[in-house]
């Protein structure tokens, strides 16, 4: 059981706004980025005008379903700079996703992007209990990727200092923990599941380390994992989210006070949920595709990006705006087995449900004839009784059947020694490997 630290204070006007107001400033702010985007982006000018749309024609939020969505391919045909709002010379940073499928897509800054991402991720660790005079260790990959970088702007603006260690390195990360002594760590969950292991490696229990606070982000992760994490190392695991296309980390986050899910900054952006299929709006509370607007980009301005994330909006409660719920899964890393929709994330679930195993598992795919072979490989948690075959065998047998029963597909589950699986060392895990023909 976590200790809650308090609940933030000193919170900006806007957190504790009107809906009236937020959506009065919302409209105001939207206006300006349709027009701007039309004035000064080829790619939108061509797509709103083959839409049969102009910027005038948003008279109220809903108008805005009416204009086209933007979807990653955008921008990798609009590479590098393509979808640049501003001149080059305008432009005082750029990032970009790693391109493994394809071209990278790349992302403009002006010095105003950057100063409003700081805030916000800023904002997001104040949300996340942090305080002016915290330390926090940043263990995101720094460089293209956005976490390290947005994460250390953010830290700084926030008057905390920061420990820039980046990602790889596991021992010496745990070594500088221990040294350091850092309130705060930002780093994805997968990795943090690597860093407790290195932890009972070194000797050490992560619940006597100094961390009280984790700030998660960059993967879906699931309750069971928050529960897991929490329990092995007794802080408060919070869900940051973001994504380069859109900013980067911090359009979203959890308040510590709470834990229901990341509270959307809508005042630097509007959510929607849409249809995966159809991609109509859908109300709040029912799940689809999460799709965002920017409000005040400059640089890169973004008009209803389909992120593939899957989830739903909810109701405000710790602060003003909307939250979103727990990412169930992406539209484009959904496995259909055999006709059956599962998601990485539902497997996640089960898998920590077990005491005997760890947090680690794949999922790999593969067809024999015209039927589709699925084994879930997870792995024998380090402070469980001794790994032996008939203990294996045993944990198989009841999460296969726990699969089957929860999720509906039949699986072959390998129960393997610790460490098995090959860790994470600079960022997300890879979860799935499909080796099915295309």
């Amino acid at each position: 059981m976590t200790v809650k630290r308090p609940a933030p204070g000193d919170l900006e006007p806007i957190e504790q706004a009107s809906r009236d107001e937020i959506t009065a400033l919302q409209l105001q702010r939207l206006r300006a980025t349709l027009q701007h985007a039309y004035d000064h982006v080829p790619h939108y000018r061509k797509a709103f005008d083959a839409k049969g749309v102009h910027p005038g024609d948003l008279k109220q939020l809903g108008d805005l379903s009416k204009f086209p969505f933007t979807v990653k391919n955008d921008l990798r045909q609009n590479y590098p700079f393509g979808m640049l709002a501003v001149p080059r010379s305008q432009v005082a940073r750029i990032h970009a996703s790693s391109g493994t499928t394809g071209k990278p897509t790349v992302v403009g800054y002006t010095q105003k992007d950057i100063d409003t991402w700081a805030r916000l991720v800023a904002r997001s660790i104040r949300a996340a209990g942090g305080r002016a005079g915290d330390s926090v260790h940043i263990a995101y990959g720094y460089g293209l990727f956005t976490g390290g970088l947005g994460a250390h702007y953010g830290a700084e603006l926030a008057g905390c200092m920061v420990i820039p260690m980046s990602g790889g390195q596991t021992e010496r990360q745990v070594q500088l923990i221990h040294d350091f002594e850092p309130d705060i760590i930002m780093v994805t969950p997968s990795y943090m599941q690597v860093l407790i292991e290195e932890f009972a490696r070194q000797g050490l229990d992560p619940r006597q380390s100094s961390l009280k606070v984790g700030i998660f982000g960059a993967e879906p992760w699931t309750e069971a994992m928050r529960r897991d994490i929490e329990g092995k190392t007794g802080m408060d695991a919070v869900d940051i989210y973001g994504l380069s296309e859109v900013m980067g980390p911090g359009v979203a986050s959890e308040c510590i006070e709470a834990k229901d899910g990341p509270v959307i900054w809508e005042d630097h952006f509007y959510p929607e949920i849409v249809d995966p299929d159809t991609g109509e709006v859908l109300p709040d509370g029912q799940e689809g595709e999460l799709v965002f607007t920017s409000l005040t980009k400059e640089a890169l301005p973004i008009v209803r990006y389909r992120t593939r994330d899957l989830t739903r909006l909810l109701p405000p409660t710790a602060r003003s705006f909307r939250r979103m719920g727990k990412i169930v899964g992406r539209s484009d890393d959904m496995l259909i087995i055999r006709g059956v929709n599962v998601f990485p994330t539902q497997i996640e679930e089960i898998v920590l449900q077990h005491p005997r195993l760890s947090g680690m598992y794949q999922i790999h795919v593969n067809r024999q004839g015209s039927l589709d072979q699925v084994n879930v490989r997870c792995e024998w948690r380090h402070s469980a009784a001794g790994f032996s075959q008939n203990d294996s065998h045993e944990v198989a047998a009841w999460l296969q059947q726990r699969i089957k029963a929860l999720v509906g597909i039949s699986t072959e589950v390998s129960v393997m020694a610790p460490e098995t699986i090959e860790r994470t060392l600079t960022g997300k895990a890879r979860r799935v490997i499909d080796a099915r023909p295309r």
